[in-house]
């Protein structure tokens, strides 16, 4: 099957080909750092990491640029003209704290989140901070070509310019006229109420740059456009955020890239729904607001919540529940337990059966990936694969060559996956346990040899309860955590 991808802009499922034989420039809308990002933002993120894996698995060389917005971003920003206070110098007031400070500690969390979760490390993340020149620079060539103008130290983009304003959401520039209402704050400095900032005149704000037209920081769209055609050219592959990037802000983005360059900005759009917790948005107040520290700290696996938020098709919205955080704890377990199977088969017949299977799921994977990341059929694949070989062990049907190939296979599966199996170790020897535990296991088989089950299973049951499960080898006992 051909590759594929659901384009925001078309509306349908288009063939994926990128400008440049073998290469995709992906650029991702990255987090605005004045808090810890919640599941659904890595939801967003996880989204992001997939589709490199696979383009990756698929032979792709990708250019990944993922942002760090650490100025701009107003606290109202569902409108294309965002105000209300900068989000990080709110968080400043209220920690008492410097914006940089904020930036930076929220910068760190993100980061170590993001490698909890095995997320691959972008070629670059900009911050915005660190790019005010280039953003300045884009401004000034839209003032040039007519589509933005000055008004008091302050930069707006004049949208009736933009004649295609809308294109990717569809909110037109009637559409908008006609719903405004209230909800467009009046300014008299903007010659149209649907003009939005590129520049902000604001004595109050605390984080100030130089600029031709006087003090001021950027609005929150152009950065994204200047960072993004900076490391990736005027014309991306593939840009991807979340469902409420796209209007206002993924709109802004194409007005302001395409008005400065005349080309596309952007030849395939790719946007996860939102997710819910128990049914229900996510709210602080109904205490159902997850931060990936938060289930950490509850005792989850961090790869459990990465197969969590990869099970469900992107398009769809996702349903987060604590039930389904702990059938994914069960399946990611049955996962690394299956790779350690297959490392201990030492003896059994070869099968041809076996290669004909591991065949018959790498192209239902592919398959289903290659239909806009279809990724339930994906993981059937692997886990029909999983039951029918964990069938032919215990018969001692398969052989060790058997039994690397299908390895194999699953270490390529999981290149997309990102789940590391086989390569965190799952049980451990009697030697490798701590002392109290240690001498439980020796114990027990001291009344194993002396034929005492009963008081053997006694131990067995103590040692359960102690969160360690035991199991009997012809090598001797093994052991691992619950």
């Amino acid at each position: 099957m051909v590759l594929r991808f659901y384009n925001t802009m078309t509306r349908k499922k288009e063939v994926f080909k990128p400008l440049e034989k073998g290469t995709v420039k992906m650029y991702n809308c990255g987090p605005t750092v004045y808090n810890f990002a919640h599941i659904g933002n890595f939801r967003a993120y996880m989204l992001a990491d997939l589709l490199r894996r696979y383009l990756e698995y698929k032979g792709y060389k990708v250019m990944q640029v993922m942002n760090i917005t650490d100025v701009g971003h107003m606290s109202i920003d569902e409108v294309a003209d965002s105000t209300g206070e900068d989000k990080i110098e709110k968080k400043a007031k209220e920690e008492k704290k410097t914006p940089w400070e904020i930036a930076e500690f929220y910068t760190k969390a993100f980061l170590e989140d993001s490698r909890s979760l095995n997320l691959k490390e972008p070629m670059v993340r900009p911050k915005a901070t660190e790019h005010i020149k280039e953003m300045i620079e884009l401004i000034e060539k839209l003032i040039e070509k007519g589509y933005a103008y000055e008004v008091n130290g302050s930069v707006y983009f004049d949208v009736f310019k933009f004649k295609d304003y809308g294109k990717l959401s569809g909110n037109t520039l009637e559409k908008l006229k006609a719903g405004a209402g209230g909800r467009v704050e009046e300014n008299p400095e903007k010659k149209h109420p649907l003009d939005f900032a590129l520049w902000i005149h604001n004595p109050r704000h605390i984080m100030q740059w130089d600029s031709p037209w006087g003090k001021g920081h950027p609005g929150w769209h152009i950065e994204c456009s200047a960072m993004s055609m900076k490391y990736l050219g005027e014309t991306l592959d593939i840009h991807t955020g979340g469902e409420d990037n796209i209007f206002p802000h993924h709109e802004c983005e194409i007005a302001q890239s395409e008005g400065a360059t005349g080309k596309t900005f952007v030849r395939y759009w790719l946007h996860t729904r939102h997710l819910v917790v128990e049914g229900k948005k996510m709210s602080k107040r109904l205490g159902n607001f997850y931060t990936l520290r938060d289930l950490v700290a509850k005792g989850h696996n961090p790869k459990a919540i990465r197969f969590l938020l990869l099970s469900a098709h992107y398009r769809t919205k996702m349903n987060f529940t604590e039930e389904a955080l702990k059938g994914a704890e069960k399946t990611v377990k049955s996962m690394m337990e299956f790779m350690e199977s297959l490392k201990n088969v030492k003896e059994g017949r070869e099968n041809p059966e076996i290669k004909k299977l591991v065949e018959k799921t790498k192209k239902e994977f592919e398959d289903a990936l290659d239909d806009d990341l279809n990724i339930s059929p994906a993981l059937s694949a692997i886990f029909n694969l999983m039951k029918e070989v964990n069938k032919k062990i215990d018969s001692k049907e398969i052989g060790k060559e058997d039994a690397e190939l299908v390895m194999r296979a699953m270490e390529r599966f999981d290149m997309v996956l990102g789940l590391d199996l086989g390569k965190e170790k799952l049980w451990f020897s009697l030697d490798e346990a701590e002392t109290e535990v240690k001498e439980k296991l020796l114990k027990r088989e001291e009344l194993r040899k002396e034929k005492k089950w009963e008081e053997a299973d006694k131990i067995r049951n103590e040692l359960k309860e102690m969160g360690i499960v035991v199991e009997d080898t012809p090598e001797g006992p093994r052991w691992r955590k619950l």
